[in-house]
């Protein structure tokens, strides 16, 4: 009868969970269900023996990883980075809402024509390439490519919509004053109840002004650790106006690289290479701060912070465990 079963039952997953370490479940459970951390996307085949049990192409993880990775005990969310280059189906969304618990939470980047207040000369641009951009925060545009597709498809279990505005320069709208009218205005106009962040990544945006107009409108912050970027506490601080429901923050980045430096140098992402506890324990600190606070969390960790990112996630957990219980 069982060969029958394995004969016509249900095909076993392509991809299979690894066994997780006893030190990853023990964390696991002692984390308040509140705290959730996720990767930046999920297609690693490095993290063979961490998240999956055998070797597999990036493609086939893309595709096929997402139940098994989670399954891992730490692995409560995950990043979705794709979307930022280019809107996602409705449908696409829907089928991976579908292969996860209902605990699960994503953190989406909206796309990138919501917050380029001009295209870079870069060749995927093509004819865009240095140009402005009509769509730059047209609230029209978030709603109809980005916002429905992703709450329709993802629903209770989208848990972070983040426009995301890279380095430019805004002395187009007023410098930061006028990026935090624009911005209030643009976010004013959204559906309410949809859990969006914002992040920037030039420091001098992060103002009373800016903090203001998340509050108003009731966005989260999105905390990014990046070289020229203030701490996360600090971030913090300064938008303590806009502490909302849910406290965002996106790892990112070893100190002291580009993006493109540090993917070459931490390949395959199978290991921490160059840990960096100072980042680590500010944002342990934050997270019990907004956890004290009545807060939920929601972090997501990329491997070119310290190297492999189920590995800094780890790491973070227990770092969150004895903010929280000193003794």
């Amino acid at each position: 009868m069982t060969d029958q079963i394995g004969l016509f039952g249900a095909p076993p997953p392509a991809v299979r969970a690894a066994s997780p370490s006893a030190q990853a479940t023990a964390l696991g459970a002692a984390l308040p269900s509140t705290i959730r951390f996720g990767t930046s996307s999920w297609s690693f085949p490095g993290w063979r023996g961490l998240v999956w049990a055998d070797d597999h192409p990036g493609a086939t993880l893309a595709r096929e990883g997402l139940p098994a990775y989670s399954q891992h005990p730490l692995l409560r969310a995950v990043g979705v980075d794709r979307s930022h280059y280019g809107p996602i189906s409705q449908s696409e969304f829907a089928r991976w809402a579908d292969s996860v618990p209902d605990d699960f939470r994503f953190l989406v980047k909206a796309h990138e024509f919501c917050s380029l207040l001009r295209f870079p000369g870069h060749a995927r641009y093509g004819a865009r390439a240095g140009q402005d951009n009509a769509l730059f925060l047209d609230p029209g545009y978030a709603i109809d490519a980005v916002i429905e597709p992703t709450v329709r498809g993802l629903g209770d279990k989208l848990g972070s919509l983040c426009f995301q505005f890279a380095p430019q320069s805004f002395g187009g709208v007023g410098g930061p004053l006028g990026f935090a009218d624009r911005l209030h205005a643009f976010l004013d106009q959204l559906p309410p109840r949809v859990p969006l962040s914002v992040e920037v990544r030039n420091p001098e945006l992060i103002t009373p002004a800016y903090a203001d107009a998340l509050a108003d409108v009731g966005v989260a912050h999105c905390h990014n650790l990046m070289e020229r970027m203030p701490s996360v506490q600090a971030q913090a601080r300064l938008t303590e106006a806009a502490a909302g429901d849910v406290f965002v923050a996106r790892w990112m980045l070893v100190r002291g690289m580009d993006y493109g430096t540090a993917k070459a140098a931490f390949a395959p992402f199978d290991r921490l290479q160059s840990e960096d506890e100072p980042n680590r324990l500010s944002l342990a600190g934050a997270v019990a701060n907004a956890h004290r606070a009545g807060r939920e969390v929601l972090i997501t960790v990329n491997n070119k912070a310290e190297g492999c990112a189920p590995e800094s996630i780890r790491a973070l957990a227990a770092a969150i465990l004895r903010e929280l219980d000193p003794e």
